[in-house]
């Protein structure tokens, strides 16, 4: 009895791991007593500034940390950003995952490939299915994306009823499946929810999302107008209904399709295989198979929408794939617009297109967001009527621009809370409030190392990157501990060595100058030489050059 009434004067802990601030990365911890469930676990994409770094997720230490408590992992969609971190995060934390099927299909892939398949129980939820882990009921609501499968989540708690809309928008023609299910958005608001967690990304944009199928008719338009050319469509490995649609103007238009880019290649035939996605028989050929047709009559469906460097359009572009290459006679369509900060990458495959004598359709290409505008996250917090609102997924103008929307239809504005990564929020039907932080930031991951580049060796290769490195080698007598050989001096990314000749004559100077001077002054402690020597160059080469490479001193013992 005790412990029942403990429970009840809990509150209910939603903290956010990663996703705000940002584009991607989405992670989410809901803790009630002892109980977590965690809501996606997204990767991002490395900045700029990344230099060498392949993907980005997570810090999951406050789940580490709790993992007694932790019942699963429940999964709203299959987009990188919402599952990419899986089977980094599972190798740890190996609990139970939930989702729809395709979402799931797409997850065994995964974890295959990380070799994870047979250790962790998956189960496939279906809409209006109703799953319990502990102090929590967890029910899957439809609705769109695009992804096919893609769910809304309604988490119950004997703090209340937090819906929690995953990324989404309101088709009402989708070209696979049912409409949204603005019904039972409508029903749980009649119940009362506590509080509403709403995509954001589009909060910006006026109106209303238009239908994924408005892009079939233009499709047919393009496949009519360019039937003397070979059709190469670049879009997201994950748009399968994108995808459909392709196929069918390509079956209409009697042209067989290739599918190039191994993401695309798996999602497609995880999609094919759970009846996600309908392709006549004898349309998709092999990439071998290209040859035995005239181009006119073949269209390339392809990765590398965002300009991806290792993605198929890239290489095409580049020259370096080895069975595709680019020349006047091809139309390349870019059926996606750039995630920001991906435009400089779109706009130089575009020129290096353009630069092959390819026709290129990118400003007026064929695509539409599978994110709510404006009218339709008003929709569903009219529909939901939640006592507080917390914008979710996307940077923080986006957060903003939902909160104004919340603020516009009623919700004071001490309800709404702009949250960010690592917050703890704790809320009940009495009352919200921000009542602490916990670790986040972002864990790197370098080829098999997973953590192990942190900022230092960030710094180092920007460094290297912006001024290159001087290599200094000596030798010094094991017994006199005088000069016996050197200084050599290696120079890379720094100067053509060949072409200052000069230069490095006269930093060999300095070396050797410094060396002898600390050796008079008995310093032979090695540490103390590596720094004076490091110090030495590094003066006489910024009153030089005006640059300041890293300089590396290797000692050696005769």
């Amino acid at each position: 009895m005790k412990k029942e009434k403990m429970k009840t004067a809990s509150r209910l802990k939603i903290i956010p791991l990663g996703g705000l601030d940002e584009i991607g990365m989405n992670i989410t911890a809901f803790e009630y007593g002892d109980s977590i469930i965690v809501v996606d676990c997204g990767l991002s994409f490395p900045d700029d500034d990344m230099l060498g770094i392949d993907l980005v997720i997570p810090d999951i230490t406050y789940l580490r940390e709790n993992v007694g408590k932790i019942k699963g992992f429940i999964i709203t969609h299959g987009h990188e950003d919402h599952i990419g971190a899986l089977p980094y995060v599972l190798k740890e934390i190996l609990v139970p995952i939930y989702a729809t099927r395709l979402t799931m299909g797409i997850i065994d892939r995964k974890l295959e490939e990380h070799g994870l398949n047979g250790h962790v129980r998956q189960r496939v939820v279906k809409f209006g299915q109703m799953i319990t882990l502990d102090d929590f009921r967890i029910e899957f609501i439809k609705t769109n994306h695009s992804i096919v499968d893609a769910a809304a989540l309604a988490i119950y708690s004997p703090a209340g009823i937090v819906v929690h809309t995953g990324d989404f928008k309101v088709d009402y023609t989708p070209v696979f499946g049912d409409a949204i299910d603005l019904q039972r958005f409508a029903e749980l608001g009649k119940k009362g929810v506590l509080a509403l967690m709403s995509d954001s990304t589009n909060a910006e944009r006026p109106g209303f999302t238009p239908s994924e199928k408005t892009l079939g008719p233009t499709f047919d338009q393009i496949f009519e107008e360019h039937k003397n050319t070979r059709l190469i469509i670049a879009t997201f490995a994950s748009n399968v209904d994108r995808v459909q649609q392709i196929i069918n103007s390509a079956c209409k238009f009697g042209r067989k399709v290739v599918v190039e880019g191994r993401s695309m290649v798996n999602i497609i035939e995880t999609a094919t295989s759970l009846d996600c996605l309908q392709i006549p028989e004898n349309t998709l050929i092999d990439i071998e198979q290209l040859k035995d047709y005239p181009e006119d009559r073949t269209v390339i469906i392809a990765t590398g929408s965002q300009g991806e460097s290792m993605a198929a359009l890239s290489r095409m572009a580049g020259n370096n794939h080895k069975k595709i290459s680019i020349g006047p006679n091809d139309t390349v369509i870019f059926s996606s617009h750039p995630i920001p900060g991906n435009e400089k990458a779109v706009t130089k495959v575009i020129n290096d297109l353009l630069v092959k004598g390819a026709d290129v359709i990118f400003q007026d290409a064929p695509h539409v967001s599978g994110h709510a505008c404006q009218e339709e996250i008003k929709l569903i917090y009219n529909l939901v009527q939640p006592k507080y609102a917390i914008p979710v997924h996307g940077e923080y103008k986006h957060l903003k621009a939902n909160a104004k929307l919340a603020e516009a239809l009623g919700i004071p504005k001490e309800r709404i809370f702009i949250l960010s990564s690592g917050n703890v929020l704790e809320l009940d039907m009495e009352s919200a409030a921000v009542t602490g932080k916990v670790p986040v930031g972002d864990i790197m991951v370098d080829g098999l190392g997973v953590g192990d580049v942190g900022n230092v060796v960030l710094r180092d290769r920007q460094h290297l990157a912006e001024n290159g490195i001087i290599i200094v080698v000596l030798a010094l007598d094991q017994t006199s501990g005088q000069l016996t050989a050197g200084p050599d001096i290696v120079s890379r990314g720094f100067v053509y060595v060949r072409e200052a000749d000069e230069l490095m004559d006269e930093a060999r100077a300095t070396v050797q100058f410094t060396v002898e001077r600390c050796l008079e002054r008995n310093i032979v402690d090695w540490g103390k030489l590596k720094s004076s020597i490091r110090d030495g160059l590094t003066d006489f080469i910024w009153k030089r050059t005006k640059r300041r490479p890293m300089i590396l001193p290797i000692i050696m013992e005769v």
